[in-house]
This record gives C-alpha cells, sequence and structure tokens, in this order.
C-alpha cells in the first residue's frame, strides 16, 4: 500500500498524517510507504511547522526530518490512495492532476472516518498550539480507520 498524504503547504496537517500513519503502520507490521505533500509551493523544503513537530513528540513520533514538497500529477500514477486534509485541498488536487484525476484514489482523508460526510481537517497554522492538538486527535482516530480498513487482517475477516 503506497499512500500519500496532502494538506495546502505540507507542514502541518500532512506531516502529522504522514508521521502517525507511519508509525501505527510499523506497529502493525504493515510495510507501507507513507508519504506527504502539499499543493503550494511556498513551504517546499522547510521541516514541518514547530507545533506539528511538538505534538508528534510528545507523542513519541519525530517528524523533524520530514520536508515539505510539492503535489504533482506524478503523485497519482505513484500512489494508491491520496487522502485530501480538506475540500480546498481536494479542490488543488484536481486541478493539479487534470484529466489524471481518480476519484477512487484521492479523497477527503476524514471520508475514512465519516464517509460521505465531505469533512475537512481544520487548518491548524494561524492558531496556538491548542489547534494542532485538535488536529492531532483527529488524524489519529482516523489513521486507525485507514489500518483496520487496509491491512490485510481486515481483508481476512
Amino acid at each position: 500500500m503506497r499512500i500519500l498524504m496532502v494538506c495546502l503547504g505540507n507542514i502541518c496537517r500532512s506531516p502529522i498524517a504522514e508521521g502517525l500513519l507511519r508509525h501505527k503502520a510499523a506497529a502493525h507490521h504493515l510495510n507501507w510507504t507513507i508519504d506527504s505533500a502539499g499543493t503550494e509551493s511556498s513551504q517546499v523544503g522547510k521541516a514541518p511547522h514547530p507545533f506539528s513537530q511538538q505534538i508528534c513528540k510528545s507523542n513519541g513520533i519525530d517528524i523533524s526530518a520530514q520536508r515539505a514538497r510539492q503535489f504533482t500529477v506524478a503523485d497519482f500514477a505513484h500512489y494508491d490512495k491520496i487522502y485530501a486534509m480538506a475540500e480546498d485541498v481536494l479542490d488543488e488536487i484536481k486541478h493539479i492532476a487534470g484529466k489524471h484525476f481518480d476519484a477512487e484514489k484521492a479523497i477527503l482523508f476524514l471520508d475514512e472516518r465519516y464517509p460521505g460526510k465531505k469533512e475537512s481537517v481544520p487548518d491548524p497554522y494561524y492558531g496556538n498550539e491548542h489547534g494542532y492538538k485538535t488536529v492531532y486527535a483527529m488524524i489519529d482516530e482516523t489513521c486507525d480507520k485507514i489500518i483496520e480498513k487496509y491491512s490485510p487482517a481486515a481483508a481476512n475477516n
């Protein structure tokens, strides 16, 4: 399984999601490739936001080595599942992908937890540390759903 998490700048939500899902997949002995990207280029090459790093570190996950990169149309060929953190991000993915967009492959991240509700993970960038804790909790619960849904053990049930 190859999974890509996507937000706007790839410094807040998607690095948390990448780190959390990678951590959970390893704990379940899943040989998954998990990465993240942003639809905007302004943060390319930067480390995750300090609050993103802090909330992950306080939960035993080190995301400090991650670096922001921009989402490209080639990501559709490389990943099995592309998770957009919010509707505006999914719209940008559609725009970037053009005719290569695949609605089965690219979905809202929270659709794994709340199918069809079209809910977005709020962008904590302009807020304080508390917003990152809220986002972390949402991502944590949704990553559990992804593990449940796509792990080989789930397929055997």
